[in-house]
């Protein structure tokens, strides 16, 4: 294990070096090449240096080099080297976030967080959060609490009352 750990990191390491000598959209030749990725459901385990390789060789081309200087698409998130090595760690750790007894590190990590984002958004102490598994829960969560919001300013408690209320406003 430690060997592939190790292979992932020089390969890891090899590509953030070199992203600044390639193009930052993939060539058509290695988009098409990812077709080498698929064909049938192997029937036994594959040798995991070698699904490295294969997703090296064949994937890493086929990339966008947004982790690069000359990136000016989309927002997508940084390849900081404190944020990869961070991501590299938890997911070695595989732990499950939903309860603190089921990783006291992830809970704590949250809380950190919350207390650090308060204070950096001008937030009053004690304020809440809830942390979420990536954009679309955060977009989702965001509108059911403004939901909530808007119809509590309407005089309808849709936590207590639930979703009736569209009856009661289809009468207007």
């Amino acid at each position: 294990m430690k060997s592939l750990l190790l292979e992932a990191a020089e390969r890891g390491a090899r590509y953030l070096t070199e992203i600044a000598n390639r193009r930052v959209a993939p060539l058509p030749a290695n988009v098409a090449g990812l077709e080498a990725l698929g064909g049938p459901l192997p029937q036994s385990p594959s040798d995991p240096a070698e699904v490295l390789a294969l997703l090296d060789n064949i994937g890493s081309p086929a990339t966008v080099a947004s982790a690069g200087g000359r990136y000016f698409g989309f927002v997508t998130g940084g390849s900081l080297p404190a944020a990869l090595v961070a991501n590299w760690l938890a997911g070695a750790w595989d732990q499950n976030a939903a309860m603190q007894v089921m990783s006291p590190v992830a809970a704590r990590l949250e809380e950190i967080v919350l207390e650090w984002m308060v204070d950096l958004l001008g937030l009053p102490v004690g304020s809440g959060a809830g942390f979420v598994t990536g954009t679309t829960m955060a977009n989702f969560s965001a509108l059911a609490a403004a939901r909530t919001a808007l119809l509590k300013r309407a005089g309808w408690d849709v936590e207590e009352d639930g979703i009736t209320w569209l009856r009661h406003f289809q009468n207007l």
